[in-house]
């Protein structure tokens, strides 16, 4: 089957990538997957585009080989847009999904139903040896819940409400999350350009 690179090392969005991408008859390698350990590439940028591209052209450079890396986040609209591209580390500088879920729920409680609109963003970058990198965004609008509920998914999906369902996203099956979620979107957005990278990867 035919590779990619996925410039992530977090489980939950590799196991994403990868059934996005079985679509295209294509498996998609994340950096946990690499026998090389890849350094983590600092998302020094001020945007989604900014991060996402640093991170295609610098494991792009260095393993000679098509990547796709996204930045995503979480926007609240009672929060004037937070916590937006600072979304992993909401809470503080180490990763902690519980904890950035606590402190949104928190800012949030006191915020009635229909002020407590949201969406997920994820911008794509692919990176291609000697060719322009292509950059692409997709949204899933929604609300954030007052509690948690369900057991599937990563992140903000807990108290993620898609628009037009009343289940979280940690709730919903995963093939129902899968055809909804930002990054569906902003893949649908790159299709054209998946297809003619999966006709000529390496196996």
């Amino acid at each position: 089957m035919k590779q990619i690179i996925i410039a992530t090392k977090n489980s939950g969005k590799a196991t994403e990538f990868k059934d996005f991408f079985a679509v295209y008859g294509m498996e998609a390698i994340s950096l946990l997957d690499l026998l090389e350990d890849i350094p983590d590439v600092e998302e020094t940028g001020t945007t989604y585009e900014e991060n996402a591209l640093l991170k295609a052209e610098a494991i792009s450079s260095r393993l000679s080989k098509p990547v796709l890396a996204d930045d995503s986040g979480l926007m609240v609209d009672a929060l004037n847009g937070k916590p937006g591209v600072y979304s992993a580390r909401y809470a503080g500088e180490e990763k902690d999904d519980q904890a950035n879920i606590d402190k949104l729920l928190d800012e949030l409680k006191t915020v009635p139903v229909a002020k407590r609109t949201a969406r997920f963003v994820c911008v794509l970058a692919i990176a291609v040896p000697d060719e322009e990198p292509v950059i692409r965004k997709g949204y899933c609008e929604g609300s954030i819940a007052f509690s948690e509920e369900g057991e599937n998914g990563f992140g903000y999906d807990p108290i993620f409400i898609p628009k037009n369902y009343i289940k979280t996203m940690a709730q919903l099956p995963k093939d129902v999350k899968n055809n909804i979620s930002h990054r569906k979107n902003a893949i649908a957005r790159l299709e054209e350009l998946i297809k003619t990278i999966a006709g000529r990867c390496p196996k």
